[in-house]
């Protein structure tokens, strides 16, 4: 059975971190990389899907510094939702925000979107506890 095939455009810096994981990972070939890490990211939105109740997680996010702002916008809507943050310079012009929040699991949800769906971050991380 012939597997679909599906084009995508990457710039040269993410091909070279594809090219880069595809090694040290032991993967085959750019698709089985690619494949994984499909893989990992259907998994992580199943388990953000399958939030219930009050939830207590850590919420890492990694941005550019010039993006504070928008980072300072996020919280903001979310306050309510959030017991502790820790903002720190990483290198060069990184930051790492790290959230601690309790809250309902549709909040958690929506916050995690709005930092993924962000085109300025870099990483976005839930860990539920």
């Amino acid at each position: 059975m012939a597997m679909p095939i599906v084009s995508i455009s990457l710039n040269d810096e993410i091909l070279a971190e594809l090219d880069m994981l595809k090694k040290t990972m032991g993967f085959s070939g750019r698709s089985e990389a690619i494949r994984a890490g499909i893989r990992n990211f259907v998994s992580e939105e199943k388990q953000k899907i399958e939030l219930s109740g009050i939830v207590h997680a850590i919420l890492l996010v990694v941005h550019n510094n010039e993006f504070d702002h928008i980072v300072s916008d996020i919280k903001h809507n979310f306050e309510d939702l959030i017991t502790t943050h820790l903002h720190s310079k990483i290198e060069g012009d990184k930051c790492m925000e790290l959230f601690v929040i309790n809250g309902e699991a549709e909040k958690v949800s929506t916050i995690t979107h709005d930092f993924q769906t962000n085109k300025k971050m870099d990483t976005v991380k839930l860990v539920t506890l």
